[in-house]
């Protein structure tokens, strides 16, 4: 008898321990915001390990309990070393091409693409067949019939392909689209975006980088810089399709006539009017080494330590940075503004500037009910009701997110917007609701088709038609 009250009372107490364990576990869950109990862990295999696939898949070093690379494709030894060393991969997990790797078999829940634009069909067609769900970076297609390929092979295999528009993710965008979701302006009449692309961003990226000339990068400017803008447009007019388009836009700046007197070809070689240039690769790059270094120093990348002198010596060899910006030959604008009208009769506008003093987005979203404004690099917008009763005009509420750091992507993140991105598509492979921002393909197909108008009405000078966005 005494055995038996002994066991029960151990049991007893065991209860006791383990309730309190638990109790000290949600307390602790509850101060930190985080849930200890770790979701499923994904796996995923990197296909191009440029700048933008590896920071998605630095997502497994910050929640290495939720994602695990465990594959690179690549055709440069360099970049397949660089990730191979930062992921801990073998030599049998380094591949040369998407398909080598899809040649083998599924080896990972997914992939993470972030070849060059006018790959992303070509390598992401294989993935698919190989049973990879895929994370693209946008935009996806360069044409129409490659749009539609895509989007076909996704619905026929039953794959979840996502697409990395990471503005979606910006607490600024996010907050606002939750806004006109609850009907915070009723129905949206007009759309107003603006991106002002800063001198540096411009230079570095479409004009002396790879997506300085669409012969080579597959995308115009609207399609490669502001590709996030079309697809917030649609996502704020989720539902309603674009009907017509016009846009208009040209190379003001970045040609050949517009350079200064007796400039160079190269700013640290042969160029006398390098000290008072604005552009100057010395005043960019070596001046701010941080900035856009993903992209400059990329060469010097199997350096330990690159010192001044090594990144000197780069822009005064054959790098691409150390070129005069208005001899790179650039094959694309520098600004351009585009209109659209909606099915419901809703319109929109959004203007590119490239070559700003100060980088910026901002948004104005007028409804039947009111307003919202504002600007990303605020972290903040207004918004406004209509109010007709006596002394009054307009409510107000201001929304501050208080959120700070990085907003263009010159020292990597999109104000945290990358990684909760990829966060988000953990979830939807889990089978968990995705957030209020998830891009799946099918979601993205509008802004891409807004985009392959406007740059047709742009080429044809005239107002044009958006196909439908099913087929």
């Amino acid at each position: 008898m005494r055995r038996r009250q002994w066991r029960w009372k151990r049991r007893w107490r065991s209860s006791g321990s383990s309730k309190r364990r638990t109790k000290a576990r949600r307390e602790a869950e509850s101060r930190c915001g985080c849930d200890a109990r770790a979701p499923m862990k994904k796996t995923a295999v990197i296909v191009g390990a440029g700048h933008r696939a590896l920071l998605y898949a630095g997502y497994a070093k910050a929640r290495p309990d939720e994602l695990a690379i465990v594959g690179v494709a690549d055709p440069s030894a360099r970049r397949r070393e660089l990730a191979a060393r930062e992921f801990g991969l073998t030599p049998a997990q380094c591949h040369v091409s998407a398909e080598a790797l899809a040649a083998e078999g599924k080896s990972a829940d997914f992939a993470i693409n972030g070849t060059m634009d006018h790959q992303h069909v070509a390598t992401t067609l294989p993935l698919l067949e190989a049973g990879y769900d895929v994370l693209l970076e946008k935009p996806f297609a360069t044409t129409e019939d490659d749009l539609w390929r895509l989007v076909a092979a996704a619905r026929h295999l039953g794959r979840k392909v996502s697409i990395c528009h990471v503005l979606r993710y910006a607490p600024f965008y996010a907050a606002i689209r939750s806004e006109v979701e609850q009907g915070s302006i009723g129905e949206i009449v007009s759309v107003q975006a603006v991106e002002h692309v800063s001198y540096h961003h411009m230079a570095v990226s479409y004009v002396r980088g790879k997506w300085g000339r669409k012969s080579y990068c597959g995308s115009p400017m609207l399609m490669a810089k502001s590709c996030h803008d079309l697809d917030l447009i649609a996502w704020m007019k989720r539902g309603v399709a674009p009907a017509t388009v016009a846009s208009v836009g040209s190379n003001f700046q970045f040609r050949p006539e517009k350079a200064p007197p007796g400039a160079g070809t190269r700013c640290l070689v042969d160029c006398p009017i390098e000290k008072d240039c604005l552009y100057s690769a010395r005043k960019h790059y070596l001046d701010h080494p941080e900035r856009w270094a993903f992209y400059v120093w990329d060469a010097l990348e199997h350096l330990d330590a690159p010192t001044a002198a090594d990144r000197e010596a780069l822009l005064k060899g054959d790098s691409a940075y150390g070129r005069c910006v208005w001899k790179c030959g650039i094959d694309i604008v520098d600004h351009e503004s585009v209109a659209i009208a909606f099915a419901d009769g809703a319109t929109a506008t959004l203007s590119m500037i490239g070559g700003a003093a100060k980088p910026s987005r901002s948004l104005h979203l007028v409804g039947t009910r009111g307003e919202i404004q504002g600007n990303l690099e605020d972290s903040r917008f207004v918004v406004r009701g209509i109010d007709p009763r006596p002394g009054r005009e307009f409510s107000e509420r201001v929304v501050d997110l208080k959120i700070g750091g990085d907003m263009t992507g010159a020292h990597g993140g999109h104000a945290g917007g990358d990684l909760r991105l990829v966060a988000d598509f953990l979830r939807l492979l889990r089978g968990e609701p995705p957030s209020i921002s998830a891009t799946t393909i099918e979601d993205s197909i509008a802004g891409h088709l807004l985009g392959f108008a406007a740059e047709r009405s742009r080429e044809q000078c005239r107002i044009v038609s958006v196909r439908p966005a099913v087929s």
